[in-house]
């Protein structure tokens, strides 16, 4: 298994964006699981998950491991998964509520935290603003990366991704300065 793959086509991308097969990979972050597992867990019908694991197989998110008993095991290709698609229309709506997920876990981090926050609505606006500024911005180098296909283990990714980060602050400045009004550490 790897550590981490960027996805960043679309076709792939459509394929997470499936509430059964993104639970799947979900589960299947905590160890890999059998068809019948899965099923149990999701609470859909075999045939209906093994769809599913086909169409995550093809697009080489999920392997099958070996067997248990008359079962199939599967589990994930990499541990993380970076979803950098770029804007294209057939996968917008999910890349901007995946965007808006993750905006609202940010800020409930922060929360978690103890960090005060002035306006959360605003905060959770702004970062999702931020985020997809990033990502749009970010692509060419995140596509160069995934066609190259590089080997990012956890600690790179991290790294990589406060590279691009940086590579953007002097655009992001006017945004950083309303967040930092936000918030009160």
């Amino acid at each position: 298994m790897k550590e981490v793959i960027i996805i960043t086509q679309p076709e792939k991308v459509r394929v997470l964006s499936d509430e059964t097969r993104f639970k799947i990979l979900r589960l299947l972050r905590q160890r890999p699981m059998t068809v019948w597992e899965l099923s149990m867990a999701i609470g859909k019908d075999r045939t209906t998950i093994y769809r599913h694991i086909k169409v995550l197989e093809k697009a080489g998110l999920v392997e099958e491991l070996g067997s248990e008993g008359n079962e199939k095991l599967y589990g994930r290709t990499a541990r993380l998964f970076l979803i950098k698609a770029e804007p294209h229309e057939s996968v917008e709506n999910f890349r901007q509520m995946y965007l808006q997920v993750e905006a609202e876990r940010l800020v409930e981090v922060l929360e978690k935290a103890g960090i005060k926050i002035k306006d959360r609505e605003r905060l959770r606006g702004l970062v999702k603003d931020i985020l997809n500024e990033i990502e749009i911005n970010a692509q060419p180098i995140i596509k160069k990366i995934s066609e190259a296909n590089v080997e990012l283990g956890e600690i790179e990714l991290l790294h990589f991704l406060n590279m691009l980060v940086f590579l953007q602050s002097c655009e992001l400045c006017e945004k950083a300065n309303e967040v930092k009004k936000l918030i009160e550490v």
